[in-house]
């Protein structure tokens, strides 16, 4: 037994938590508090996070019979009733608007009828494509029809506006009505340079879409690699066909048609122009690099289905104790959906369950309430439970939350955000999507201390995972955010094997029918994952002061605004 340091104790404030640091495999929470000076009341509310409440979530809701949890889907709507009933028997209060407990959005649905081939012609030859193997495609636009007509291909290497780096792929060059073709990822060879190895969401195919459409480009065809992507085009392949959903369109500039084609497909495509890929990206890699016409001319054209149903975020709220600061909250987020119905695989399953991706974060994120509702006071600061829907189609529901918040931007404390579980057991170490960017960083590392963990960076950072979910559409609104995510580091396990776990989830199940429950799933690292996010959540809520961005931080400007006082 070990009581916390002075500078632990500084850091969490009213929290004095006294753990015992044994190893993860024999004592799987935050381990023991001493009673003089700890605080066991805290402590005994952490137990309430354990494998089989989370085990029974996670079966329940990844089951056939919710349909893949597809948006605006029946599989939705019973997601959301059966959330809703969990909520209600922990004792939370309705965290919407006029005591409701969902936050309802409108979703527009766009399906595409994507052409069995696309033909490109130039140079004095010609080139078909097929469908599904060699080129995805979407609609850009909410209307009954997407398409464009003898459009010229251009190569825009990363179709990247950075002002901050001196970055400019379209040095002004007019791309209106052609079509761009962007290279995947964003410029990753020096650490100086945009955020090396790391991601941002300059490498995202989303900001690469809003890009081309910026410039006037009527199409955007994105080169898939699994390295640049961070999955295999399988992926590609179900995500983004049948429905796709969106928020209601505003002024926003669009593209008509946004597409994927495999790399193969790219490289024969360039050398139809007599050119070569591997050359074009190596002129892409220099600040220097200009858009280069292909010469290479397409139409297609798609009907559209428009479809409008409505999703929500299902939102609970433990009110805080603080007379003064309970107007503030410390939110824990988990997405709810999954991709619902689609294409069948090998077997004949067409039901994309979602269990680990995102049943599993759900699951924590009850838990973790379950635990602090279970205090014989609450934190200082309110605490808001939002599990949000449409995330698998672009964070949608995130989004509309942030832009439509129950507490004003500047009031809320942090984000903490579950996208998947740790169902492989212990772990030495886990891992803090976000870390190196908010004071929360320190708050969360003396805690895994006294877990005997090691906190990690994004150890996958190539993958911009922190672009790639929910506490991204916070930090956007300058909310100081943490993602955690499983560690690799397994315990009596050999130096690989998580990464091993982690890379076989991502080639082979990942947004696949095959992502079920499976009742051999170790949730023990799930425990202390969900017990991280526990304690620093109550410190949070607790502390004095709400956490700030680093200094320099590229969301710092975003949360300086959102504390200034409107005149």
């Amino acid at each position: 037994m070990k009581t916390l340091t002075i500078a632990v104790l500084v850091a969490l404030s009213s929290l004095q938590i006294a753990c015992s640091k044994k190893e993860p495999a024999v004592d799987p929470g935050a381990a023991a508090i001493e009673a003089d000076g700890g605080n066991q009341a805290a402590l005994q509310a952490s137990l309430q996070i354990e494998p089989d409440y989370m085990r029974e979530i996670i079966r329940e809701i990844s089951q056939d019979s919710y349909e893949g949890r597809g948006p605006g889907s029946r599989g939705d709507d019973k997601t959301r009733k059966y959330l809703i009933e969990r909520l209600v028997e922990l004792g939370l209060t309705p965290g919407g608007k006029d005591g409701s407990w969902e936050q309802p959005f409108d979703l527009v649905g766009v399906n595409a009828s994507q052409p069995d081939e696309w033909t490109f012609s130039g140079r004095g030859s010609s080139m078909t494509l097929k469908q599904w193997d060699q080129f995805i495609v979407s609609s850009g636009v909410q209307q009954e029809r997407a398409g464009f007509e003898n459009a010229e291909l251009v190569f825009v290497g990363y179709g990247i506006q950075a002002p901050e780096y001196n970055w400019d792929d379209f040095k002004g060059v007019d791309l209106t009505g052609k079509v761009v073709v962007i290279m995947n990822n964003d410029p990753d060879w020096d650490p100086e340079l945009f955020g090396g190895e790391t991601r941002l969401w300059y490498g995202r195919w989303d900001y690469k879409y809003l890009s081309a459409a910026r410039q006037g480009a009527v199409g955007a065809i994105i080169i898939h690699t699994p390295p640049s992507a961070g999955y295999p085009f399988q992926v590609v392949q179900t995500s983004w066909t049948g429905v796709q959903f969106e928020l209601p369109a505003g002024d926003e500039p669009r593209t008509q048609v946004s597409a994927w084609v495999t790399e193969d497909t790219a490289r024969d495509l360039i050398a139809m122009a007599g050119m070569d890929l591997d050359a074009l990206r190596e002129q892409a890699y220099n600040r220097d690099f200009q858009p280069v016409p292909l010469g290479i001319t397409t139409s297609i054209s798609m009907s559209v289905d428009i479809n409008r149903v409505q999703s929500g975020n299902v939102l609970g709220l433990i009110p805080g104790s603080d007379p003064e600061l309970k107007s503030e909250v410390v939110i824990y987020t988990a997405h709810h959906d999954h991709l619902g119905i689609g294409k069948p695989d090998e077997n004949g399953d067409a039901i994309y369950n979602g269990a680990f991706d995102n049943a599993t974060g759900v699951a924590q994120t009850l838990a973790i309430a379950k635990a602090i509702k279970s205090l014989p006071e609450a934190p200082r600061r309110s605490v808001l439970v939002a599990l949000v829907g449409a995330e698998e189609q672009g964070l949608l529901g995130s989004e509309y939350y942030a832009a439509n918040p129950t507490f004003a931007p500047g009031k809320i404390a942090a984000n903490i955000n579950y996208d998947g579980g740790n169902v492989w057991g212990h772990t030495h170490d886990v891992t803090y999507i976000g870390l190196g960017k908010s004071s929360i960083d320190q708050i969360a590392t003396l805690i895994a201390e006294e877990q005997g963990r090691v906190v990690k960076p994004d150890q996958f950072s190539d993958k911009g995972y922190f672009y790639r979910s929910d506490q991204f559409s916070f930090a956007k609104i300058g909310v100081p955010a943490m993602y955690l995510d499983t560690g690799t580091d397994f315990v009596d396990r050999p130096a690989e094997w998580g990464r091993q776990q982690q890379d076989h989830y991502t080639e082979v199940n990942y947004h696949q029918p095959s992502d079920e429950y499976d009742p051999g799933w170790n949730l023990d690292g799930m425990v202390d994952d969900a017990t991280l996010g526990y304690w620093t959540g109550l410190a949070i809520a607790n502390a004095d002061q709400m956490p700030t961005w680093n200094a320099g931080d590229e969301f710092e400007a975003a949360r300086l605004k959102s504390l200034t006082p409107v005149e």
